[in-house]
Order: structure tokens, then sequence, then C-alpha cells
């Protein structure tokens, strides 16, 4: 009777045991889609590291492993320290503190979108890298070829009707040729069988005889001929120089779209001369090695359908590789070795092609109309007011480049958005208002304004021109 209680103690003692061992194991067992943290990994963590390598942090490879032999730590460890791993060093965790020393005290930033599954799909990528990327790219092939597929069927329900109106189309075009031709045949056989009579010669059509007939209309016809080539002539000697839509191709593909827009990066941040010097200059390869060290491929969603919907390429695939393959042109050209992440000295200059290019006799300041005339270049894109406002089409949030240079962001190959004639810059400088709420401006010109006001009325404004916008010697030596 005794040993009855002994024994249901030891039951459930070791009810408890398996409990917390339950427990304890549901703590670090790690379930998730190794595919989908291999594409968080590429647009989280790839800055900073590798698959395998020490890049600026440690390798990914075999993480929840390390951590566990080194730490004692597992899977809640690992979601704190992704999630905001200065919070954990503060919070007095030996091991956290440990790794920032061992690299360097170089800060991790912190991830606090990625949800407790997210973290759980690139800790599982981790475990397995080469199988996770199998089958991401099994599932993007996959679903390429479902939008394929669904294309092809869109296209071949509505080809038939396409079809059908250009056999059509070709049949009325082989008879009205047909026709074309019976008709020329017979009018050659009639012109090889009769002859001229003597009547028909004397009838004949005199050509001397009508010249002196009709001088004077023959020299006006002259005048007004010569008036229509000295026309033509004006017109192409106003062109010279005058590139709107100039569109080269570059040495190294390189689509402002991605950048600008879809990136989202500032034009300033690659042309930064153009806030402080005449020129916006081009941007030195070494800067975009700031992104592209660690950037090796293009794995973004957006393409150039075009590309694909004029056969130029087979596939959206097959577009990003061409992209891709545009930044292993640039590591050629700077000397980088991707494999190895080290720099090898052997450089190439890139021959990039010039769009924008003043004449001599011009001078143009990017300074002075990037910072002195931000805002009011800004405004004037805001009314309307710049020249080539309707086609150019601006968004409300453009930058003050937009104004000249056109909306960047939705450009792939950069081109020429306006004329750059004196007249342009003339009509852009009589419309653009003057910054007055800008301190300087509202004093230096304060008389100028009153004299406005006067002759005018109150709501006269301070445009360009006023202020010697128009005066030769603001453009010309």
């Amino acid at each position: 009777m005794k040993a009855r209680p002994l024994y249901r103690m030891q039951l459930l003692n070791l009810a408890i045991f398996l409990a917390l061992f339950s427990f304890s194991y549901s703590q670090d067992e790690i379930t998730g889609d190794g595919a989908k943290g291999y594409e968080l990994f590429q647009a989280n963590c790839t800055a900073c590291h590798q698959v395998d390598g020490t890049l600026i942090g440690p390798q990914i490879r075999g993480v929840v492993d390390r951590v566990k032999e080194e730490g004692g730590v597992g899977r809640e460890w690992l979601h704190a320290w992704i999630k905001d791993n200065k919070a954990l060093r503060e919070s007095g965790d030996a091991y956290a503190n440990k790794i920032f020393e061992q690299y360097n005290r170089q800060e991790m930033l912190t991830f606090p979108s990625l949800s407790e599954q997210d973290i759980d799909d690139i800790l599982v990528y981790s475990m397995d890298p080469d199988a996770g990327q199998a089958a991401f790219e099994e599932a993007k092939k996959k679903a390429a070829d479902e939008a394929a597929a669904a294309k092809a069927a869109k296209a071949s329900s509505g080809g038939g009707v396409s079809s059908g109106i250009a056999i059509v189309g070709f049949f009325i075009l082989s008879v009205l040729l047909i026709w074309i031709l019976v008709r020329l045949n017979a009018l050659v056989k009639l012109t090889r069988a009769e002859e001229l009579t003597p009547e028909d010669e004397e009838a004949a059509f005199d050509f001397a005889g009508m010249m002196q007939k009709y001088d004077k209309v023959f020299k006006a016809s002259l005048v007004l001929l010569l008036f229509l080539t000295l026309f033509g002539l004006w017109k192409f000697l106003l062109h010279i120089g005058v590139d709107k839509g100039y569109e080269p191709e570059q040495p190294i593909y390189f689509s402002h779209q991605v950048h600008a827009g879809v990136q989202g990066i500032d034009c300033q941040y690659c042309h930064s001369s153009a806030k402080y010097g005449k020129v916006s200059g081009i941007p030195s390869p070494n800067l975009c090695m700031n992104c592209h060290k660690t950037i090796k491929e293009y794995k973004g969603d957006y393409y150039e359908e075009h590309l694909v919907e004029s056969g130029e390429y087979a596939s959206a695939d097959e577009v990003k590789k061409f992209y891709t393959g545009e930044i292993q042109k640039m590591y050629k050209a700077i000397g980088w070795d991707p494999e190895k992440n080290v720099y090898t000295g052997e450089q190439k200059p890139i021959e990039w092609v010039r769009i924008h290019n003043m004449p001599d006799f011009v001078y143009f300041s990017h300074a002075q109309h990037v910072v002195a005339g931000e805002k009011a270049i800004l405004k004037a894109i805001a009314d309307g007011t710049i020249p080539n406002s309707e086609e150019l089409n601006l968004p409300d949030n453009s930058q003050v480049c937009f104004a000249c240079h056109g909306d960047v962001t939705k450009m792939d190959e950069l081109k020429m958005a306006n004329q750059f004639t004196m007249g342009w810059c003339i009509e852009c400088h009589r419309t653009t208002e003057v910054d007055m709420s800008n301190e300087y401006n509202n004093q230096y010109y304060a008389e100028l304004h009153e004299k406005l006001k006067k002759e005018y009325g109150d709501g006269a404004k301070i445009t360009v021109d006023a202020i010697g916008g128009l005066e030769c010697g603001k453009c010309h030596y």
C-alpha cells in the first residue's frame, strides 16, 4: 500500500520532466521555408553577410549550430539578436557583447519589421543554404512558366482575330496589285502598237514655246523655290546643336529607373558636385562600389518588359541576367574580384558618352540652380510654369534636377529631355519667380519689389529676368 503513492510520485515527476523537455525542445526547434528565407536573406542581409566567408559580419551558413556551441544559446537568442542586437547587448548578455567585440564593435542593423516566422525562415535557410536557394529558384521558375503559359493562352485567344484581319488585308492588297499589273501590261502593249501621225507631231507639246508664253510664271516659281530653299536652310541651321531626345548607347548599361526610381536614390548622392560646382560630374566607380561591393547580381522585381515583348530577350530572367552582366562590367573596369572580395589593381577607364554638353561660349552653374534656385524651381514645377511642362509631366515629388533633365526616375537609358536653346532658357527666366521667402532675397530685392508693385500693382512678382536673368553677360563670356 505504501508503494502506490511513491509510484504515483515517480509518474508525476516523469510527466513534469517530459513536459519540460518538450517545452525546451519546442523553444529550440526551428521550422520554416528555406526558399522564403533565401529571399529574405538577399533582401536584408547581403550588405554585411555572405553565405560562406566573413564580410562585415560572420558567414550565415551554420549560424544556428555555431551560436549553440560557442554561447550555449538558441532560437530565442537569435531572434532577439536579429530584431535588436543593441538592446540585447545593453541587457548585459555576455555572448552578445562577445560577438560585438569580436567583429570590431561593428553594430549590426536592427530588423524590428521582421516577423518571428521571417526570422525562422532565414534560420532554416542558414542550415542548408544550397537547398534553400534551389527551392527558391525552382519556385520562381514555376511561377515564370505559369505566367508565360497564361500570357501565351491570352495571346492565342486573341490571335485568331488578328490573324484573320491580316489574311483579309493581304488578300485585298494582292488583288489590287494584280489589277495594277494587268493595267500596266495593257498600257505597254498599246504604246508599242501605235505610232504618232504627222498631225499628232504638230500637236505635240512644245516645251520652248511654253517657256516663252509663261515666262513670268516661271520666274515667279523660281523666286518662290529660292525662298523656300533659304527658309529650309534657316530652319536647318536653327536645329544645329539642338539634340532633344538624344539617347546614346553607353559602355555600361545604367538604368536611372532602377537606381533613382525603384531604389529611390537621390540624384545628388551620385552627382554630388552639382550642389557645389559648375558641372554635375560623372560618378566614379568607387561610388558605385559603396553598394555593389555586396550587390553582385540583380534580383529586383522590376525589368524592362519591352525587351521581352520585342523578342530581344526570351524572358524576364534573361533581362535580369543582362543587368547582372553590366554589374560585372563595372567590376572589370574598377578591378574588383567578386569571388574573393578583393581589388586586383587591374583597372580600365569607363568611356561614358556625354549627353548634356553646353557650348564653350555658354556659362551655366549647377550650384546656382540646385542650391540658390531650388525652391523657386520646385515651385515652378508645381505651378507648371517651366518650359515644356506639359510634355515633361513631372510628378509632385520632383527633384530640382527634373526641371531640366526630365523625370529621370522613368528613364532606363538617360536621354536629353529638353531643347536647351537660348530661347528655352529665357522663357524659364521670364516665368520662374525668385524665392522671396529667403531672408537675403527678401531684403536685397525689397526696393525692386516696391518699384514693381507701383508699376504693375500689389500682385507683382519678381521673376528671374527682373534681376538680370536676361543680361547677355550672365551666360556669355
